[in-house]
């Protein structure tokens, strides 16, 4: 038996090119049995790539794999599985039209004489999903009706379903809510106590505080830190290996407090009341402020956004420069912009390309008698891919090829092209990395320098706090207390959310 102080997993100079591209360029990477294993790097580090090596979808150009003591070649997903490695990938590759229990065992289907054993299949399914603690999912629901945090689970049950030693993770907190997340270090936590190894990849440093034993962080392709002490290697020393450069400042300078006094209201809500979800909220919004909404998921946050972008029922007023906002035309026409939490699903076609994004909402503004002024959209997506700093530059490229960071800079772009007075931000930096969210920082800082307002949603209160000017703290479905984002702390905003009383 092996020795869980023993490397399970050693990856030596793992060497992948691809026309134009050197993706990895001698990255080390070495994971113990029953371990929580963290693999950091910015968009575009090589994360993505390794993993796909590991799981055999890639083939290594130069290098080596040793697992469990042996030398192996990963010749595709199969062989990786055979090994005992298992990948949950960010975006998940499930079937929503088949059942949870076939999801489970899709590709070792139990089956005889070319027929699927339905009632084994089923039983079995309710096994692992009892071994995650998740025995309320029934094996017969389709995968489709399910919430992120099922679909997580079913993900990690087809896991299981085949003889696992080592578990690939990426991002896989990314669609949970705060509970649903300490479920997941939960089922983390007991994996691990089985002897189970996990590399675990995420944006959120606070998690890998929590749940990591060592890191492994990548930066431009190659390896420039090994096996560092998760709880213990300070924020700091991660965030400049990461990027390459000193972090201190990772928010930009706001106004000095009181700046905003006497400015105009960009947005005025009052009685804001969403039926079964937020009650009588009122606040507003000045022109070039910031305003955070503050509160755990499900409080009503990203459902005060909606209404004021006009998607949601709802009673009371909302007014943009003193002219009510009624539906979602209404609001497009007076000047408010939404980026939705979803930007893959709500907010982009993947298939288009970043130019065809960015002017996806102005497209009135190139259009005449029938005909499309392509050459004036082009120009003007061009504009905003150099104002917003857009990497690569390239506005015929698909966006589905940009990292997270540069598909949210076109999602921000596209209500700039007809430039908004209002700006609604839904988790503006979820599924980006630490550089890049510096970035991001700069540019909505930019934006409201220059005059427009923003409305601000994020699950992390650092992001909050920092970015804002001004803070409203909501817990379920009412605003408990607003105040300068300066005169807040984590501790105190914490307090309010749990306890919903203003300290």
């Amino acid at each position: 038996m092996q020795d869980m102080r023993d490397p399970l997993l050693v990856m030596r100079g793992i060497v992948k090119q691809f026309p134009g591209v050197r993706a990895l360029d001698g990255v080390d990477l070495e994971v113990r049995a029953g371990e929580v294993h963290c693999l950091l790097g910015q968009n575009g580090a090589g994360k993505s790539t390794l993993i796909k090596t590991l799981a055999g979808a890639h083939q290594p150009d130069e290098g080596t794999i040793t697992f469990a003591g042996q030398e192996v070649r990963l010749t595709g997903p199969i062989a990786a599985i055979k090994l005992g490695i298992s990948t949950i990938y960010q975006e998940l590759d499930l079937v929503d039209g088949l059942s949870v229990a076939d999801n489970i065992f899709l590709g070792h289907e139990k089956a005889a004489f070319g027929f699927t054993r339905t009632g084994d299949t089923n039983r079995a399914a309710a096994e692992l999903l009892g071994r995650l603690g998740h025995g309320e999912i029934a094996p017969t629901t389709e995968v489709g009706t399910l919430p992120p945090a099922g679909k997580q689970v079913v993900s990690m049950a087809r896991a299981l379903s085949h003889d696992t030693r080592l578990i690939v993770m990426d991002e896989p907190s990314a669609a949970l809510a705060h509970d649903e997340v300490d479920n997941l270090f939960r089922i983390v936590r007991e994996l691990t106590a089985a002897g189970v190894a996990v590399v675990y990849i995420s944006h959120r440093l606070e998690e890998i505080r929590e749940i990591g034993d060592r890191i492994t962080v990548l930066k431009d392709g190659r390896t420039v830190a090994v096996g560092l002490p998760a709880r213990e290697t300070p924020t700091r020393e991660i965030i400049s290996l990461m990027t390459g450069r000193d972090m201190e400042n990772v928010f930009p300078e706001r106004p000095a407090p009181g700046s905003h006094d006497g400015r105009p209201e960009v947005l005025r809500v009052e009685g804001l009341t969403v039926p079964g979800v937020v009650t009588d909220v009122s606040f507003s919004v000045r022109e070039g402020e910031i305003v955070g909404l503050a509160g755990l998921v499900g409080s009503g946050r990203s459902e005060i956004l909606e209404a004021v972008y006009g998607a949601r029922g709802c009673s009371g007023r909302i007014e943009l420069n003193g002219a009510p906002v009624r539906g979602i035309s209404s609001a497009v026409r007076l000047g408010i912009g939404l980026a939705p939490e979803e930007r893959k699903a709500q907010a982009l076609l993947m298939d288009q390309s970043v130019a065809g994004n960015i002017t996806l909402s102005g497209l009135g503004l190139y259009s005449r008698l029938g005909w499309l002024d392509r050459k004036r959209e082009l120009a003007d997506a061009k504009a905003q891919i150099d104002e917003l700093d857009l990497r690569p530059a390239d506005p015929s490229r698909p966006i589905r090829t940009l990292s997270g960071g540069n598909q949210q800079k076109a999602v921000l772009a596209r209500w700039l092209v007809n430039r908004r007075k209002l700006l609604l931000l839904d988790e503006p930096t979820r599924g980006v990395d630490v550089g890049a969210r510096a970035d991001l920082y700069a540019v909505i800082r930019r934006l409201a320098d220059e005059g427009i307002g923003v409305l601000l949603v994020s699950s992390e209160l650092p992001e909050v706090l920092g970015l804002a000017d001004r803070v409203l703290v909501i817990r379920e479905g009412r605003a408990v207390h607003q105040s300068d984002a300066r005169d807040l702390d984590e501790h105190r905003v914490l307090d309010m959310i749990m306890e919903g009383s203003a300290l």
